[in-house]
């Protein structure tokens, strides 16, 4: 099993209460006593070793990032299936909502579209192996704990992986600002895959060719495009809206 570094007070208290194996926790000296006792005593009762250094120390172990005084050695975030959150959906009685990520490479983006996947009811995200960032602290970090919660997939070829989700019943929706269809203007209730390009690229024109339509969010004239991570929140937003609505008229 790989290991990785966690820093932060919640990306680390999340992992803890996610149930990942924790090897080793790094204390700054002097932290406040509340949290240091917390900390002990889960160390104390899941016998996992722990020391303590100074700030200095902490900042060049999280390539000075803000660990705010706690490191832990933790194991690698595990990657689950689509397949699986589609079954986990079907457990619920909740049609499937995916998010498709085509190469998004910075890890505060990846970070924000999952904590906002998790908040807004998707039910995980697939992201490629290749020209895309990681499950990385730094992506642990910007997700604020989300990433513990939100399943995550990384595959091979993306491509491939759409036709797969089509085979299943996925349609799949293609983020694109460069056309008419609004998004409030379409219904996205049912078994649903939406793909969100790279900053600055967007789709790649192989994954808009393999999407069933394209959704846009109306703007002003005067704004070009929204980061991925912003665009993702507006369209997680509305597909839940829809869905509530629906789920309401059911009723």
């Amino acid at each position: 099993m790989t290991e990785d570094l966690l820093w932060g007070k919640n990306p680390v208290m999340e992992a803890i209460r996610a149930g990942r194996p924790i090897s080793r926790v790094y204390l700054q000296d002097g932290m406040k006593a509340a949290y240091k006792t917390e900390v002990l005593r889960f160390c104390n009762k899941n016998g996992i070793p722990y020391q303590f250094a100074d700030r200095k120390h902490l900042s060049l172990m999280s390539d000075n990032g803000i660990h705010q005084g706690i490191i832990v050695q933790v194991a690698s975030k595990e990657y689950m299936s689509w397949e699986d959150m589609i079954a986990a959906a079907a457990a619920k009685a909740e049609p499937p909502l995916l998010i498709i990520l085509d190469g998004v490479e910075d890890p505060r983006n990846l970070g924000a579209i999952l904590r906002c996947a998790d908040a807004l009811g998707a039910h995980g995200v697939v992201i490629p192996k290749n020209r895309a960032v990681p499950l990385t602290s730094g992506v642990a970090k910007a997700s604020a704990g989300a990433i513990e919660r939100m399943p995550v997939d990384r595959v091979t070829n993306i491509s491939r992986e759409i036709e797969h989700m089509k085979e299943r019943g996925l349609w799949i929706a293609g983020a694109d600002m460069n056309n008419t269809n609004i998004i409030d203007q379409q219904n996205l209730t049912g078994p649903l895959a939406v793909a969100f390009g790279g900053e600055g690229t967007g789709l790649s024109r192989l994954i808009l060719e393999k999407c069933d339509f394209r959704i846009s969010i109306p703007m002003r004239e005067r704004a070009h495009s929204l980061n991925v991570s912003a665009a993702a929140a507006v369209v997680l937003y509305e597909i839940s809206r829809q869905r509530r609505l629906a789920e309401r008229r059911s009723c």
